[in-house]
């Protein structure tokens, strides 16, 4: 077993001259569950609360982004149940919700890139405002624009393309140069709940670019990943054999015109690894596997991914895997940001505060709040008195108040309009 196994090396900082786009600050106000939020992210960031507490709001709202540019902020309203699901529900219920990221991108470059929504009658919803900003590694400004009620407000160039009210501008603005980094960063994130079920079904083979929400193309994700990077496809199976004890071989077969994955397992008292499909291997197997393909995988065939969102990808596996599993996704960071939500003591024992971020997220009266750890329970991990998921056990972790406090006074596009 290779040593990192047991013992991982910290990953080095995802830095600005590292060549590798980096999320680094997430805003977001009135978003589903989330009331305010400001928080800044790691290349390993775990968020951990209990049920319905709003980890999945969260990560939603940064798949919704991807989903507006990708295919339209109409789609990505009406696949979460129309603009009244998305913007939280409350007294005076918000008119608007707002995104805001701020990016660190290639070539010293930052950026900070956002967009505010605001609901109309009868379903209907407006870009109220969008904008984005590309600075140097002085911090001064090289590129932006800024787009207000479906007009230009202002911009670096005069040769902008046209505006749509209900799409994002970003979308068009990409076909020049220097917006294109954002873009390109921005799209190349993926998010992933696996469902065990649907990665058992037999499935009709795709290009394997991507790996699907739920897990289910997978198979060809795997064919793909043995033939374009036979390194990480050889990581993903020493880390499955960690996790998996006698799991030998994962091969993509196919059946007639649709695929499956084959495993090989050690059987004791036979000679021969033993085959299995898909469809007779247990869900923290299958869970497993999906979160190492997807943390490996490649946006293009050069680059990896920029960012995964992961929701709870220890679920149905045995506490004993949960090492290896936080040491595979602690590799991966190094060359791809995870934000993985949890649940989960053991997994969180695995958490390493010098080199992980742990966000903690609470429901207070149906509100959703994010925050780091609160300053004694911080402490407590640094001096070795309690782990992490010894906290949690005991009902001890607790987000910080002052961070709190500071993201309740968050202002986004210069609009207040709920307390």
């Amino acid at each position: 077993m290779p040593a990192m196994l047991t013992e991982p090396q910290a990953p080095e900082p995802l830095l600005p001259d590292s060549g590798r786009p980096y999320l680094r600050h997430v805003r977001i106000r009135n978003y589903r569950s989330i009331g305010k939020c400001a928080v800044e992210l790691g290349a390993l960031t775990v968020l951990v609360g209990r049920n319905a507490a709003g980890k999945s709001n969260f990560l939603d709202a940064l798949r919704f982004v991807v989903d507006g540019l990708r295919t339209s902020l109409d789609h990505a309203v009406k696949a979460r149940g129309g603009i009244d699901a998305v913007r939280r529900k409350s007294t005076g219920h918000p008119r608007n919700f707002a995104i805001e990221f701020d990016l660190l991108l290639p070539c010293h470059q930052t950026g900070t890139y956002g967009f505010e929504i605001a609901a109309r009658r009868q379903g209907a919803f407006v870009v109220n405002h969008e904008q984005l900003v590309i600075r140097d590694a002085g911090g001064q400004s090289v590129a932006h624009y800024n787009v207000g009620e479906g007009s230009l407000v202002s911009a670096s160039r005069k040769d902008m393309p046209p505006v749509a009210a209900d799409r994002l501008y970003l979308v068009t603005a990409a076909s020049l140069p220097e917006f294109r980094p954002v873009y390109e960063t921005l799209l190349a994130m993926g998010f992933y709940n696996l469902n065990p079920d649907a990665m058992k079904e037999l499935q009709s083979p795709d290009a394997g670019e991507i790996l699907h929400r739920d897990g289910d193309n997978i198979p060809s994700v795997i064919a793909r990943l043995s033939a374009d990077n036979p390194d990480a496809y050889a990581r993903i199976k020493q880390y499955l054999q960690a996790i998996v004890p006698g799991i030998t071989e994962v091969v993509r077969v196919t059946l007639g015109p649709r695929e499956t994955l084959e495993f090989r397992q050690r059987v004791q008292g036979s000679g021969h690894a033993w085959k299995f499909y898909a469809a007779n291997m247990s869900d923290g197997t299958l869970r497993a596997l999906g979160a190492l393909v997807s943390v490996a995988q490649l946006a293009d065939h050069r680059s990896p991914v920029s960012l995964i969102g992961i929701e709870e990808p220890e679920t149905a596996l045995h506490p004993a895997a949960a090492g290896a599993l936080m040491d595979a996704l602690r590799e991966a960071a190094q060359h791809t940001q995870i934000v993985a939500t949890s649940h989960s003591p053991d997994l969180l024992d695995q958490v390493n505060p010098a080199t992980d971020v742990l966000l903690v997220v609470v429901s207070r009266e149906g509100r959703t709040e994010i925050a780091p750890l609160d300053r004694a329970s911080a402490a407590a991990i640094k001096d070795h008195l309690y782990s992490p998921g010894e906290l949690l056990r005991q009902d001890q972790l607790a987000p910080d108040e002052q961070s709190l406090a500071l993201q309740r006074q968050l202002r986004l596009f210069d609009v207040e309009d709920d307390a």
